[in-house]
């Protein structure tokens, strides 16, 4: 992997726990998320013109991918709001490659090599680390992580196939504009939200947009220099970053454990993805 490639990846690990953490840092995380994916899509928009390639075929994909979208921000705010992130963070984001390597395997009949066998097998040490071997233990933090896991594991599989008919900023913008839309009017529709939504409008949500969409040029610059497999496997050291800066930054009470689980957790993504 060239030193340019692996720096880009790190970057971009870097911004992906850099956003979730300013987003988990947030008093109103859904107020937040939905400021923050506005701010997102308005940045796209004139990127994604000037690189505009976008196929008939696309659509299917990107009506599919919306809704995933959508359901995936709604369930991160929520459990930013009731959990904190050095707990469902590396569960989320440790967890989806090995949802997808077990759809493949299922639907799809891929192989399972050994590596990737042994990788899955130390995804969930490190869930189980994460978690905590004593002490309390929040069985619905887990539930809330885990079906996070397996929706960016399913618009992952979608967006797979749907990036081949398009440029893939001009589908991440056609993907998030519609998910953007629908949970801003959804919280504007409630209670109260149009007031939660003129609070949050506030630079640390905008720069979470921001630095979000940053993260995913550099991804992509990445993936220029250096097949897709290595960089995503140096991108998931993001999840040990998030978990390490959970405590000077947001007060969270991260032990030894705790950290060594998002580890172990890396490892084993390492391995799910350099094995394949």
């Amino acid at each position: 992997m060239p030193a340019t490639a692996l720096l880009l990846a790190l970057g971009a690990a870097f911004l992906h726990a850099a956003w979730n953490l300013m987003l988990a840092g947030e008093r109103d995380p859904e107020a937040a998320t939905a400021i923050a994916m506005c701010a997102s899509v308005i940045t796209f928009g004139p990127v994604a013109a000037l690189t505009w390639d976008v196929e008939p075929a696309v659509w299917p994909f990107v009506a599919v991918t919306s809704l995933l979208q959508l359901v995936y921000f709604a369930l991160l705010a929520r459990a930013y709001r009731r959990t904190e992130l050095s707990f469902v963070y590396p569960i989320a984001r440790g967890g989806a490659p090995v949802v997808v390597l077990v759809v493949s395997v299922v639907v799809l009949g891929a192989t399972v090599g050994a590596a990737q066998a042994a990788g899955v097998c130390l995804v969930g040490l490190g869930v189980v680390l994460v978690r905590g071997l004593s002490g309390r233990r929040d069985a619905a933090g887990l539930a809330l992580g885990l079906v996070i896991a397996s929706v960016i594991a399913s618009y992952t599989l979608v967006d797979k196939s749907g990036i081949r008919h398009a440029d893939p900023v001009a589908y991440l913008e056609l993907g998030m504009a519609p998910a953007s839309t629908a949970f801003l009017l959804a919280l504007w529709a409630r209670p109260g939200g149009s007031a939660r939504l003129v609070a949050a409008l506030r630079p640390r949500p905008v720069a979470a947009g921001l630095v979000s969409f940053a993260a995913y040029v550099l991804v992509l610059a990445a993936l220029t220099r250096a097949a897709a497999a290595p960089v995503a496997a140096v991108r998931e050291t993001s999840v040990l970053i998030a978990a390490a800066l959970a405590a000077p930054l947001l007060g969270e009470r991260v032990g030894a454990g705790r950290l060594v689980g998002a580890g172990v957790v890396v490892g084993g993504v390492a391995l799910v993805t350099l094995g394949a």
